[in-house]
């Protein structure tokens, strides 16, 4: 077993069943709906369904990230036990929280100064994060150590590929990350944008396709034409989706016609109560190991 506790936060978008099962301790964001604030504890409080026809209704959701005071009251524990620490964090490019893992590991590392507590940005999000710390996990239990584990999450996270189309706007309307007349247009024109994370971490958008028909057969091009070795593909392919299950299979069921491994072997999440907060009901997230990203 390994000296060093490998954790995350509750954003990397996967099952709390899973991350219990990969030995995957995890620090969760909170998100406020209508003046009520709640734990994003991956639906252990709440159901998918129950949180996505809230936003469908016309609910209010804010989210707040991990402060450097829940990164020391998390990792703490593990520390005193003497185990080393190799956090994950959410994308630096979407959100703060890096900078407060690194702060929280500082004032650690004093306190505790014959322990190692490392810090990566992903430069991920959703279960495109949960790709990574998954992959980072398969390595740790075959030995690698802490410092080995940091070089190869180093080297391979820009490798994690995250495509995506969004096909309710409205939710993105009113955090302000698109505006309200493009809303209107591209809601009118049924537009769907698809977008991907780029070698920042950041959001870009890629392409505006007409109708979310369009928009599946697109994404599931996207995985065909940057997924490493093409049809070879032998790794893992995950997907995540808020309140459109049946649209995710299609895409799923599209990319395992050209890429046998991937017939019907690609994982379906739930987008968590946070990123789903900004992005709304309606999107389909798709994530595997391909070109590295380099724009």
């Amino acid at each position: 077993m390994a000296d060093y506790m490998l954790c995350c936060e509750s954003t990397a978008d996967m099952t709390h069943e899973h991350f219990e099962q990969r030995n995957i301790p995890y620090v969760c964001f909170h998100y406020e709906i209508d003046g009520t604030t709640y734990m994003d504890d991956l639906y252990q409080s709440t159901t998918p369904d129950a949180f996505f026809t809230r936003l469908k209704n016309g609910a209010q959701a804010k989210t707040s990230q991990v402060s450097t005071g829940d990164y020391v009251e998390f990792w703490e524990p593990f520390l005193k036990e003497g185990k080393d620490v190799l956090h994950v964090t959410l994308s630096s490019g979407i959100s703060g929280t890096y900078n407060s893992a690194c702060l929280a590991a500082e004032s650690l590392s004093e306190r505790y100064p014959e322990r190692t507590i490392r810090v990566i940005d992903s430069l991920a999000a959703s279960s495109g994060y949960g790709l990574l710390v998954d992959y980072m996990a398969d390595h740790r239990d075959e030995g690698m150590s802490l410092e080995e584990l940091s070089a190869w999450a180093e080297e391979h996270k820009l490798d994690v590929n995250h495509w995506f189309f969004v096909s309710d706007l409205d939710c993105l309307k009113r955090g302000g990350r698109v505006s309200a007349t493009s809303a209107l247009i591209a809601t009118a024109l049924k537009i769907c944008p698809v977008m991907n994370v780029d070698y920042q971490g950041k959001l870009i958008p890629r392409e505006k396709i007409r109708t979310k028909k369009k928009a599946i057969v697109q994404l599931a091009q996207k995985c065909i034409e940057h997924i490493q070795d093409g049809a070879n593909y032998t790794g893992k392919c995950y997907m995540s989706q808020s309140a459109c299950l049946e649209d995710a299979q299609e895409v799923a069921r599209l990319i395992g016609e050209q890429v046998p491994a991937l017939k019907d072997n690609i994982q379906i999440f739930s987008i968590g109560t946070v990123i789903g907060s900004h992005t709304g009901p309606g999107t389909v997230a798709l994530f595997f190991m391909g070109d590295k990203r380099v724009d």
